[in-house]
């Protein structure tokens, strides 16, 4: 891995010295099928000949072209041919004596990969076609043909593909010729390399159109044959449709890259990729059962984000990593603005406040945090900064922005920006000074607080009373290492007829350490103040003693869905921070969630009551809060509405939380037809979310999870048995499952992934407790020897958090210690999980307290 590297020093004197004219890159893909030269054991490889016409600023220079593969067959350079030996380390391509016009010829031998990453191939187990689909982000173009692997070098591409009989080949460009299987496309306009796709195979492709006065985008989508039964692709161009209507009535610049292909995929580490004419998401995104009204949000939140990135990050890119931001904090914000605009999930913001914003706080209190402009020192640093700061605290960021500077405004910014830019590269400063020109405001201070720090601030509402009860003063206190201006809303609230209503509402600037809110003095007593109504600004929010007190005892009494969520993210915060025990949140879910009516919100906060029992109660307590929270979500999924998407819900968070033999039975006889609940569809994928934790506790052995393998043999039913078998309680099957991951590079991406999710199961504290020192002595040679998305998979994964004591603590400080030359990014990780772990320990002190 560290071979593979590249910093943003060599980039930026890479980019002073070449401008690239344009790309042909020809692949043979037709070693993907039939039997592979030594076997399935050894690495397919596939012959890729790229040519690059490139201008040096300073001829007689030297440079490097970027290249991951197995070996180099010939290299030519301005005619002169060169010894691959000498010139391929197996990175780099070395050149030198470079003229002021170029034309460099590298015919190679590129490896098909297994882990996501490059040309991922995948042999479907159903009926044993391959597909294959390329993953570049950030810098894994390399892997399949040779070039320069950085996003200011911006060129563009022709691609030819030769392909095995039989398949339908894609890429960027539109297709301009297919004889004999070799298949051409159109070049692209000037993009950047980790945008390039191709994807091959045999396909189950669906073509629309979209049409808008004289513009006309031929629309196409495309799954595995075995998943076209499954496809709603009517669904996916409807949101397509609708979201290329909100972008063009508010870019004002036409859809530049012609024609807009969506593949979903599979074994993808993504949730989606924004190559530009030819999208590729995660095939879950496919469902295969029932599934609630939230899934299809997040699918269309997904396809809206993407499709922003075709302006900002496809048309107008950071020139470097730091600027990521300027990318994905846009598409991410955009995603919520456009489906709450555009589609029939008019309530986007409640999500974003309640799931995206949760991701944000994480992060943002991790010893990792940083600005959304990053300190980007090289690709790997680059690659864990796809994280919850850079995608969700930039969103919430320009959510304020908007409130401070105005939609329209920002919009009009936009505008410029796209146009003033367009297929080139931009910084920070680009984007500020057309906000500049348009809202009249000062965005260098802006930025300097909300860009350029890191951290999160807390606001707390400080209230007093006259002798009439009134509102004699209110006041908003803000906490953080650096407090920040924020436009906000604070909202009063009442009980009118048993419901918890806003009466009074102010929008203020928050600035220093306390601001008084005028506007709302002399108000009635509130019986709940909600500072950050309506979610405008990013920070955390407390309640004063009053307000906490209202919400033990009327949180399902709020009518207002975002208002609701905005507290729950807000109590949920506050049992992260160890300031509410994890036993009175759980009480409050128990108490309240089956009063939600928000799907996406009630899923949240099943997976945070699960959180809350696995990490933050005090271990005396779990065994007695895992019975109550199996109790309340049995007795939730009995009286829910038969057939609704609440009953599917508690169906899945009983199963999840099931905890007796009782339960354990009632999910045999839901398996098996001996036990029925009215209106439970029990269908796949709900059959495996049952299996699964009766093989975690000894319910289901091996036989019958492969018989259930027998029932659906497919490639999400292999995801699910693997996932199934690592789980069941035997140290043979966790050392068996520990060698897979650790020992061995035979398993795919997908299917390291499933493994480790059985692997870790929180009811298996003790059996797996072996593993925590392994895991120490492990990771350094995994980061060494496995590719980053793999690394990042095991480190992450295979943290022995769930030996939640000081000792691992120590344990880890340990390795921190004897590991300081490691690299920066493995070193990231540890120190994030050290600190989720710490904080686990505080919550539990807090929770033991109210026992």
């Amino acid at each position: 891995m560290p071979g593979e590297n590249l910093s943003r020093d060599e980039a930026r004197e890479r980019a002073e010295l070449l401008t690239v004219d344009g790309y042909e890159v020809a692949l043979d893909l037709r070693s993907a099928v039939g039997e592979a030269a030594g076997g399935e054991s050894e690495r397919r490889t596939f012959r890729s000949v790229t040519t690059i016409r490139f201008r040096c600023a300073t001829p007689g220079a030297a440079s490097f072209a970027d290249l991951v593969a197995p070996s180099v067959n010939a290299v030519t350079l301005n005619g002169r041919e060169l010894d691959p030996a000498v010139v391929f380390d197996g990175t780099r391509v070395a050149l030198e004596g470079l003229a002021e016009e170029n034309v460099l010829v590298v015919d190679a031998q590129c490896a098909y990969s297994r882990t996501g990453e490059g040309m991922h191939r995948f042999v479907d187990p159903e009926d044993g076609e391959v597909y294959l689909y390329t993953q570049y982000e950030p810098a894994d173009a390399r892997r399949v043909f040779a070039n320069f692997e950085q996003p200011d070098l911006k060129a563009p591409y022709r691609f030819e593909v030769t392909a095995p009989e039989g398949w339908t080949v894609w890429s960027n460009g539109v297709e301009e010729s297919r004889e004999g299987g070799v298949w051409r496309f159109a070049e692209t306009a000037p993009i950047s390399t980790y945008i390039t796709c191709v994807v091959a195979g045999p396909y189950h492709y669906v073509t629309d159109t979209y049409r808008r006065g004289d513009l006309e985008i031929p629309l196409g989508a495309m799954c595995r044959k075995g998943l076209a039964k499954h496809f709603d692709a009517d669904d996916v161009f409807l949101v397509t449709k609708q979201g290329f209507d909100f972008f063009h009535d508010n870019f004002d610049y036409p859809y530049p890259f012609g024609k807009y292909d969506q593949a979903f995929v599979p074994e993808y580490n993504l949730g989606a990729m924004e190559n530009p004419g030819m999208v590729t998401f995660r095939e879950e995104y496919i469902y295969r059962g029932k599934v609630t009204r939230a899934a299809y949000e997040r699918r269309a939140n997904v396809i809206l984000h993407e499709m922003a990135h075709m302006w900002f990050g496809d048309l107008v890119t950071m020139k470097w990593w730091d600027d990521l931001w300027l990318k994905e904090s846009f598409a991410d914000f955009m995603g919520s603005f456009s489906l709450a605009e555009a589609t029939r999930f008019t309530n986007s913001w409640v999500t974003f406040a309640n799931n995206r914003k949760a991701w944000a706080y994480r992060a943002d209190q991790l010893p990792s945090t940083h600005p959304i402009t990053a300190d980007i020192r090289d690709l790997e640093d680059a690659k864990l900064n796809f994280d919850g700061i850079t995608y969700a605290k930039g969103a919430a960021v320009l959510k304020q922005l908007v409130a401070y500077a105005g939609r329209e405004a920002f919009l009009e910014g936009a505008r410029r920006y796209f146009k003033r830019h367009a297929y080139g590269n931009t910084r920070l400063d680009d984007l500020l000074s057309v906000l500049e020109e348009t809202s009249g405001r000062d965005m260098t201070a802006w930025a300097r607080s909300w860009l350029q720090t890191s951290g999160v601030n807390v606001l707390t509402p400080a209230v007093t009373y006259d002798a009439e009860g009134r509102v004699a003063e209110l006041a908003v206190e803000q906490e953080g290492d650096e407090p920040r201006p924020h436009r906000a809303a604070v909202g009063l609230y009442r009980s009118e007829g048993g419901e918890l209503v806003r009466y009074a509402r102010a929008e203020v600037d928050i600035t220093g350490a306390r601001t008084v809110v005028t506007e709302l003095a002399g108000s009635e007593r509130p019986a709940l103040v909600l500072v950050n109504d309506e979610d405008l600004t990013y920070a955390k929010v407390r309640f004063d003693e009053g307000s906490l007190d209202t919400l033990r005892e009327h949180l399902g009494d709020i009518t207002d869905p975002l208002a609701r969520a905005l507290c729950w993210s807000a109590l949920w915060n506050l049992t992260r921070d160890a300031l509410l025990p994890a036993r009175d949140f759980v009480a409050l879910v128990l108490r309240f969630a089956g009063r939600e009516s928000d799907i996406g919100v009630l899923q949240m906060l099943h997976a945070w009551a699960q959180s809350a029992l696995t990490h933050y109660a005090a271990p005396a307590w779990r065994e007695e809060g895992g019975r109550l929270v199996a109790e309340g979500a049995l007795r939730e999924l009995r009286a829910a509405e038969p057939g609704s998407e609440h009953q599917l819900t508690w169906a899945r968070f009983f199963a999840a939380t099931a905890s007796g033999d009782e339960d354990f039975a009632l999910l045999e006889g839901l398996l098996d037809g001996s036990a029925k609940i009215d209106g439970l569809d029990v269908d796949q994928e709900l059959r495996w979310a049952f299996l699964g934790p009766l093989a975690a506790h000894g319910r289901a052995d091996e036989s019958a999870i492969n018989a259930e393998l027998a029932r659906d043999d497919t490639a999400s039913g292999k995801r699910h048995q693997v996932r199934c078998l690592a789980a069941r309680p035997s140290e043979a099957v966790k050392a068996q499952a520990w060698a897979q991951v650790v020992e061995s590079d035979a398993l795919s991406n997908a299917l390291v992934e499933a493994t480790i999710a059985g692997f870790t199961q929180p009811s298996q504290r003790a059996l797996i407790a072996p593993y925590a020192p392994k895991y120490f002595d492990a990771i350094e040679r995994v980061w060494r020897e496995r590719s980053i998305q793999i690394g990042m998979d095991v480190v992450r994964g295979l943290f022995p958090s769930l030996q939640d004591d000081p000792s691992t603590l120590e344990a880890t400080d340990a390795w921190l210690a004897a590991h300081e030359a490691s690299a920066p990014a493995l070193r990231r990780l540890v120190l994030e999980a050290r600190d989720d772990l710490a904080r686990a320990l505080r919550a539990q002190a807090r929770d033991a307290t109210a026992g």
